[in-house]
């Protein structure tokens, strides 16, 4: 006899993914990427991530230590491997491979 699981045991078990969003200021492009990182996470991720927005105008030494050479870059911390993704994230089918959620064509 097989029990099923309790739907939060299922969910303790899918892995939260930690991105980080690095753009300068509020710029239509930063807003844009933020919005588009947004909806991409709803459709696929509902639930499972965490967005944290670094502010390089408010913090530029973090744009050295994380090696961010673009605005705005969208960094997947976790799961491992690391990936980044510059640009404003307009290409959902260009993130969802950058971030390993669907096999490159």
């Amino acid at each position: 006899m097989t029990k099923a699981k309790p739907e939060s045991a299922t969910k303790a078990a899918d892995p939260v993914w930690e991105l980080r969003l690095y753009v300068a200021g509020e710029s239509p492009k930063a807003l844009t990427a933020f919005a588009n990182l947004k909806r991409i996470c709803e459709e696929h991720l509902e639930g499972q991530y965490r967005i944290e927005v670094i502010d390089l105008l408010q913090n530029p030494q973090l744009a050295a230590d994380e090696q961010i050479f673009a605005l705005p870059t969208l960094v997947r911390k976790l799961p491992q491997p690391i990936r980044k993704i510059i640009g404003d994230l307009f290409n959902t089918e260009r993130v969802l491979v950058g971030l390993d959620l669907r096999v490159s064509p």
